[in-house]
């Protein structure tokens, strides 16, 4: 069996979620997990340029196949909402030009291949993280986030594989 290695991503301007799992088959193995956090003191520029050395450092790293980006909620703060879509720009951005292919995941899609409800709060996506993958550090709820993120892509890429060789389900 192919195993895969999976960036997911949770995107933010103050702190981005990052996540590395590996996925053969149906198996899932945590590799690391963290935070970039971003001065909140600097230009939104120089931020965003922070962001983006980052998760290229990040990928020099840990080499993923693929990655796995959370969509964002609407901030009813119109302001903080154009920040946030900045930021996600880089963080889409970044894999797409190391030549990764990016998914792209609603959050009740994502606590759905979690945690099997598209209701559920954050503790229960955490704790369903750990339960998947066990070693998962998870210092802050984005790192949490970003390896439900990759989870996801994992459940939802095998899927997409067994249809594409051509099986029809009954």
């Amino acid at each position: 069996m192919i195993t895969v290695r999976l960036l997911g991503l949770d995107p933010g301007l103050q702190h981005t979620g990052w996540g590395v799992v590996e996925s053969t088959g149906n198996r899932l193995r945590h590799i690391a997990d963290g935070v970039v956090s971003t001065t909140a003191d600097l230009p939104l520029a120089e931020r965003l340029c922070q962001l983006h050395r980052a998760l290229n450092a990040l990928m020099d790293v840990w080499k993923p196949d693929e990655a796995a980006v959370e969509h964002t909620y609407v901030n009813k703060n119109p302001a903080s909402a154009l920040k946030l879509g900045q930021a996600r720009g880089v963080v889409m951005l970044a894999p797409a030009l190391a030549g990764l292919p990016v998914a792209e995941y609603q959050a009740m899609e994502v606590k759905r291949a979690v945690v099997g409800t598209g209701h559920a709060d954050k503790i229960q996506v955490a704790d369903m993280v750990r339960r998947l993958l066990p070693g998962a550090t998870l210092k802050r709820a984005d790192a949490s986030d970003a390896l439900a993120v990759a989870i996801c892509h994992a459940h939802h890429r095998t899927s997409r594989i067994v249809l594409a060789k051509g099986y029809t389900p009954a």
